[in-house]
C-alpha cells in the first residue's frame, strides 16, 4: 500500500491531492509542525535523508521530493493520468511548468521568505532585486491563464498540482496580494471547485481555509 507522509500546511498537500485526484488507494500519515519553531518534527525528518516533505513509501521505495514523487506516483499507480507525453502538442507547456513551479517560482518564494524572517525585509538589495523578478512570474502565469484554463492548456495536469502551492499555501509563509492578477484569481477558483482538490484539504489541512483568494488572509494558519 502506498502511504504518503504529510507535514501539515506544506507542499506535501500536491502529493495527498494527486493521490485524490487519480483516484487511488493510499494511507495517509500526517504530522503536525513543532508548535513553537513551525518546522516538522523530529519523527518526520527521520523519514528520509533529506528531512523534508513530501515523503512516501511504497512496499521497499521510501522517496522524497515533490515532482519526484508526482511522477513516481503517476507512472507505478496512476496509469499515466495526469501527465503529458511527448506525442502531445501540450507536451512543452507541460515540462515547461511542471518545472517551472519547483525550479523557479518556489525558490525565489523561499529566499523572500528567508529574508523577511531575519528581519531584512524590503531595504535588502537581494530581496528588492527578487522583488523585480518575481512578477515576471506571476505575469508569465498571468498570460498563460488567459490563454486556456489550465497550465498544459485545456485539460487538468500534474503541472497544475505542482503550481497550486507556491500561489496558496506558500503565501502563510511569503504573503503576495494577487489582486492584479484576475486570471490567476480565476484559475485558483476553478482549482478550488474540483472535489479532488477538496477532498485533499479537508484530509490534509481540515483546519485550514486554503488561500484561493486575492487577499493573504489571516498569518496565524500555523
Amino acid at each position: 500500500m502506498l502511504t504518503v507522509y504529510h507535514l501539515g500546511v506544506s507542499q506535501s498537500e500536491r502529493i495527498v491531492w494527486l493521490c485524490e485526484e487519480l483516484e487511488i488507494p493510499y494511507d495517509l500519515v500526517r504530522f503536525d509542525r513543532d508548535p513553537v519553531t513551525r518546522l516538522a518534527p523530529a519523527a518526520y525528518k527521520a523519514l528520509h535523508p533529506t528531512g523534508m516533505a513530501p515523503v512516501i513509501k511504497d512496499g521497499d521505495v521510501v522517496l522524497a521530493e515533490s515532482c519526484a514523487i508526482i511522477d513516481y506516483i503517476i507512472h507505478r499507480h496512476g496509469d499515466g493520468r495526469l501527465a503529458v507525453g511527448p506525442e502531445s502538442d501540450a507536451y512543452p507547456d507541460y515540462l515547461f511548468w511542471f518545472n517551472y513551479a519547483n525550479g523557479t517560482v518556489m525558490p525565489m518564494e523561499m529566499i523572500g521568505m528567508i529574508l523577511n524572517g531575519i528581519g531584512y525585509g524590503g531595504s535588502h538589495d537581494i530581496l528588492e532585486n527578487l522583488m523585480k523578478r518575481l512578477p515576471i512570474a506571476y505575469d508569465l502565469l498571468e498570460a498563460k491563464l488567459g490563454q486556456a484554463p489550465y497550465l498544459a492548456g485545456d485539460d487538468f495536469t500534474a503541472a497544475d498540482i505542482i503550481m497550486l502551492f507556491p500561489l496558496t499555501t506558500m503565501r502563510v509563509f511569503f504573503p503576495k496580494d494577487l489582486s492584479p492578477y484576475p486570471n490567476i484569481l480565476r484559475y485558483l477558483k476553478r482549482i478550488g471547485d474540483r472535489p479532488g482538490y477538496q477532498r485533499a484539504m479537508a484530509k490534509g489541512d481540515p483546519g485550514m481555509q486554503p488561500l484561493l483568494v486575492a487577499s493573504n488572509g489571516p498569518s496565524s494558519i500555523i
